[in-house]
């Protein structure tokens, strides 16, 4: 089903930093981290206890989510300046984001890219993947060498994976990682059964990671250890630590999630290592 067991960092775990995202506001979560010194400083902090990967989202100078490109590459090149991070960015931004200022994320040259995999109720609102975005986003990071993670909100969009392999092709690196995104309002549960369900549906080949949103957040994280998947944790997902706790910042998040992926026996990997094994070039 995956090549998790023979691929390199098949017995380690990639930890993916997701810090900021689009929904929260700084006024609420004012730990948040918007600016770019606190996303450079927010992704040192993450190295250092574990992190192999970060996953951006930036805002404006009111804090707002943003794609304005001068921004993203300003960014891009901060992270890689200040860390040996892999730089996934995301091309979801936020609902409303038009698909012309998706696309152009790309051009802000990150080693990685989100690529959701369909459209899914997001709470109140719908995120919205065309198949034809979907496709077009695809090619563009196959032109560019800019390796795509895989976004599953839902079991359906394993089977559009599948479907847009076999029509146009393996993703840049060759190699296929997705990364399920569980516990959405709209999407998924949160749960071991459901992830379960989800790894009879994943091309041969490929490896995953899982995200558990809000108060799945744990329980996802040790189903995905329990089955040999990778992890993406952040304020992005969650604000609570614990119950009644809020999170004191992302690095507390990563560093619970470094010391879970020693205690399942399979510690967390570093940059280089995750490189080779998601095909990131060097």
């Amino acid at each position: 089903m995956s090549s998790s067991t023979t691929r390199p960092g098949s017995h380690g775990t990639l930890i993916t930093v997701a810090p900021t995202g689009a929904e929260h506001t700084k006024a609420d979560v004012p730990n948040l981290p918007v600016t770019l010194d606190e996303l450079v400083q927010t992704a040192r902090g993450c190295e250092r206890v574990g992190a192999a990967m970060i996953h951006l989202h930036i805002r404006d100078d009111e804090a707002k989510p943003t794609l304005d490109l001068g921004r993203l590459k300003e960014t891009v090149a901060a992270v890689r300046e200040n860390t040996r991070l892999i730089v996934q960015l995301s091309t979801g931004g936020a609902v409303t984001d038009p698909e012309a200022d998706r696309l152009a994320v790309l051009d802000a040259g990150p080693d990685s890219a989100s690529c959701s995999m369909g459209t899914v109720n997001f709470g109140d609102d719908v995120f919205l993947n065309r198949w034809e975005f979907i496709v077009e986003l695809h090619k563009r990071m196959q032109e560019r060498g800019i390796v795509p993670e895989y976004e599953i909100f839902d079991l359906g969009h394993l089977t559009t994976l599948r479907r847009l392999l076999d029509q146009h092709g393996l993703p840049a690196g060759g190699h296929v990682h997705l990364d399920l995104v569980m516990g959405v309002p709209g999407g998924m549960p949160g749960d071991t059964e459901t992830l379960a369900a989800a790894l009879r549906l994943i091309p041969e080949g490929a490896t995953f990671s899982a995200t558990g949103v809000g108060r799945t957040s744990l329980p996802v994280l040790l189903a995905s250890l329990s089955a040999g998947g990778h992890v993406r944790v952040g304020m992005e997902d969650t604000i609570s630590y614990a119950r009644g706790e809020r999170v004191k910042d992302n690095a507390q998040l990563v560093a619970r999630a470094s010391g879970l992926a020693r205690i399942a026996q399979r510690p967390p990997i570093g940059p280089d290592e995750s490189r080779v094994l998601l095909g990131v070039a060097s």
